[in-house]
């Protein structure tokens, strides 16, 4: 098995940003996947650390989910300058 790095992926924008966003919100992942689950998304644990360490991509459908768990518009998920 090959060390993970502890720098970010290059996969997405979405997860950085979904994953300040939950920080900024006090939740926590088992909180977000329930609410992504509730609106029919199965995302695992592992799935949605993968997404917010930017090792894998998000689908539009899990973009969506992700706005509306955390209450945010989908461009807040899509910011290139919240990150640089």
């Amino acid at each position: 098995m090959k060390p993970r790095s502890s720098a970010p992926g290059d996969k997405n924008i979405v997860g950085a940003n979904t994953l300040r966003i939950r920080k900024e919100k006090n939740l926590k992942q088992k909180d977000l996947l329930a609410r992504m689950q509730i609106q029919g998304i199965e995302i695992s644990a592992t799935g949605l650390s993968q997404l917010e360490g930017q090792y894998r991509k998000a689908t539009d459908f899990e973009i969506l989910a992700i706005s509306e768990s955390l209450n945010v518009d989908v461009m807040e998920l899509l910011r290139r300058d919240i990150l640089e």
